[in-house]
């Protein structure tokens, strides 16, 4: 499944594309004002597209794409100016899924406006032809409800990553679904910093009594790790199959030279960039990050002990 970081930067890819193409010779500062790139990050996502294409992959097929001074040049993807054509099962498929998050509530006015023109494409002027309702698990509805009128709620909760169970205070913001799964959105006042909980993962839910202010949050709810200061925190190295990881967690770029990618991964508990790691094998490295190292030492010897083999 997607992450929300890879696919924000496959949305940004897929609007900067058709832009350039049809605004050829434009400068580097242009393409980064309007997509809000880094000169950097604007280079990374042209290599990525860069011998992309249609089936057949021969040089024909191909799209090129590089900064060429102060110039960005995209050439051979003339498939990218052009409207995507849906098949009637792709625009029924899509129309289903625009409708469903609608019917959460969390659907922003851009949204709604473009599954009304699909509805219209699709089914005609018909609005009671398809009727898209999602079963809400328990909570939801008592979140919401705090959320909209700024009480303040007892949770109790277990980490999916620590599997710790605690009680915590929150304000809840926004509860919402993405991935198939719901997340409340809110300020935990144990952490004094903003968090996002997975509702199935809350164990009870009672209102305090207290109230805070309500504010309209603008940006769009999504899955996000805000570090704490109590985290553990880590210097990763990634050789080149270990790279991704940059791009689906929540890392801190550090230097990126011949020897590597090398960033800052912060995390709830050890265990959890140990098991990263362990996964990762020889393509990444821990450089620094003593309460990771021990962990990682320990998961090394038990899986080892599973398979009879002594360290």
């Amino acid at each position: 499944m997607t992450s929300p970081k890879t696919a924000k930067r496959l949305n940004r890819i897929l609007a900067m594309l058709p832009w350039v193409i049809a605004n050829a010779g434009a400068s580097v500062d242009e393409v980064c004002e309007r997509f809000g790139y880094t000169r950097r990050d604007l280079a990374a996502d042209l290599d990525l597209v860069f011998v992309c294409g249609l089936p057949g992959y021969g040089p024909g097929d191909l799209m090129v794409a590089y900064i060429d001074e102060d110039e960005v040049v995209v050439e051979l993807a003339d498939y990218f100016a052009n409207p995507i054509r849906l098949t009637p099962p792709e625009a029924l498929s899509l129309l289903a899924s625009g409708m469903a998050l609608m019917s959460t509530g969390q659907a922003p006015p851009a949204l709604e406006t473009a599954v009304k023109k699909l509805q219209t494409a699709v089914m005609g002027v018909d609005d009671e032809a398809l009727v898209v309702d999602l079963a809400e698990p328990p909570l939801v509805a008592e979140l919401r409800n705090a959320a909209t009128n700024g009480e303040v709620v007892r949770i109790v909760y277990t980490a999916l990553a620590s599997g710790k169970t605690s009680e915590r205070d929150v304000e809840p913001w926004v509860v919402f679904t993405t991935m198939g799964n719901w997340y409340l959105r809110g300020r935990c006042r144990s952490a004094q910093a903003e968090r996002v909980f997975r509702v199935d993962r809350i164990r009870e839910l009672a209102t305090t009594g207290e109230s805070f202010e309500v504010i309209e949050h603008s940006a769009s709810p999504e899955i996000g790790y805000t570090p704490g200061e109590e985290d553990v925190r880590a210097l990763i190295r990634l050789h080149d199959y270990a790279r991704w990881v940059a791009d689906y967690y929540p890392v801190e770029i550090v230097s990126d030279d011949e020897s590597g990618l090398t960033v800052r991964f912060s995390a709830s508990d050890a265990s959890v960039v140990a098991r990263l790691l362990l996964r990762l094998g020889e393509s990444a490295e821990l450089v620094k990050g003593a309460e990771v190292h021990e962990a990682l030492e320990d998961m090394r010897a038990r899986v080892l002990a599973r398979y009879g083999v002594i360290a």
